[in-house]
């Protein structure tokens, strides 16, 4: 089956109307605009999308009358970090910014994939995290830069 076009995104849905597929990317391949792959199901799927958007948690990339195609993210285990206050903050994101450590910043928390150097240095500068697992629903954003 070749996909050629995301066709709407179904995070927002309550309920599927019909049997869905899921489709499980690494949140690199969300970037990706050629991909083969296999739904949960079986189904053999070949992507190759024409448009410059990356693919989203939600995408709804094939529909009949009996079944869904969509495409989620892969469970992941991450580093959750919580800072308390904002010298721990700092320290976070001074230590994330030196070692180019890609990051999304919520409200309350700081979310990395894990890395077992990583803890151990959190714990050196006296940063409180814990290791969880989550599905990143959108992909990172790279900013180029030069030293």
């Amino acid at each position: 089956m070749l996909i050629q076009k995301v066709i709407r995104n179904i995070d927002d849905e309550k309920e599927a109307p019909k049997r869905r597929e899921w489709i499980e990317l690494d949140w690199e391949e969300l970037n990706k605009r050629i991909l083969r792959k296999t739904t949960d199901q079986g189904t053999d799927v070949a992507i190759s999308l024409d448009q410059d958007q990356p693919l989203h948690f939600g995408d709804l990339i094939y529909e009949d009358k009996e079944r869904q195609i969509a495409v989620r993210t892969k469970l992941e285990e991450v580093i959750v970090i919580h800072p308390k206050t904002i010298t721990e903050m700092g320290k976070a994101a001074f230590e994330l910014g030196n070692r180019h450590t890609p990051c999304l910043i919520s409200e309350n928390e700081i979310i990395v994939r894990y890395d077992h150097t990583l803890g151990k240095l959190l714990e050196e500068v006296g940063v409180g995290y814990e290791r969880s697992e989550r599905r990143f629903k959108q992909p990172f954003k790279y900013r180029g830069h030069q030293h």
